[in-house]
């Protein structure tokens, strides 16, 4: 995704932010340069969270005082990027490895407006490897689980979540049915959440090609 495409779809999503707005703030590159933007409206927004400590840091740098998800409630707004969409606009996240976080505030928003690049969207979910947050002393009882289903996951070494897990990137996984693939993955204990956000998609999808920025919605 170039950054003139990132740039585009992170200005476009600025429009979805009304006065008041309980803002949710994903994680990413294209997130990055939504959290440049937002100081332009800065009045427009009542309360920040933020997925991460990385998109933490930098809110924090534009001058914003970012609250938890306990202290805000519920999100009127929340905006984040994404590895895959489909035409039903469920998604593959977790490239940056705050899936966790991303899907508790995607969940506890009214309005979810993801923002992409054309590449991005495909006709199956899976070609991107699909990111799993597990236990530390869970990972190796997750990667038999996941071998049994004749996939490859790969420990995501040297990196460590925002909670302190660990991520497995699974390859070879088609995700025909993504409801029932994030519910099946759910059910392995030691996993605590999958990059699928197929039960909770978007509500809106902006992606940005070379002719402007489409928006889609189901």
């Amino acid at each position: 995704m170039s950054s003139e495409k990132k740039r585009n779809a992170a200005r476009a999503s600025i429009d979805f932010i009304e006065p008041g707005t309980t803002l949710g703030v994903g994680t990413g590159s294209t997130v990055n340069f939504l959290i440049d933007m937002l100081p332009e409206v800065k009045d427009r927004i009542d309360t920040v969270v933020s997925s991460s400590k990385a998109s933490t840091d930098k809110l924090v740098e534009q001058g914003f005082e970012v609250s938890t998800l306990n202290e805000a409630g519920d999100l009127d707004l929340y905006i984040d990027g994404a590895d895959e969409s489909n035409k039903r606009l469920q998604l593959v996240k977790g490239g940056g490895g705050a899936l966790t976080r991303e899907k508790v505030l995607a969940g506890a928003a009214r309005r979810f407006v993801c923002i992409v690049d054309d590449s991005k969207l495909v006709g199956m979910l899976g070609s991107f490897p699909l990111p799993i947050e597990v236990l530390p002393m869970a990972q190796a009882f997750v990667v038999r689980k996941l071998l049994k289903l004749r996939t490859q996951p790969v420990w995501r070494e040297g990196f460590v979540t925002d909670n302190g897990n660990h991520i497995l990137d699974v390859h070879d996984l088609t995700i025909s049915n993504p409801v029932e693939m994030e519910n099946r993955l759910n059910q392995i204990p030691g996993i605590v959440t999958v990059g699928l956000f197929a039960q909770r998609p978007a509500d809106v999808l902006l992606i940005a090609g070379d002719d402007g920025v489409r928006e889609m919605r189901v």
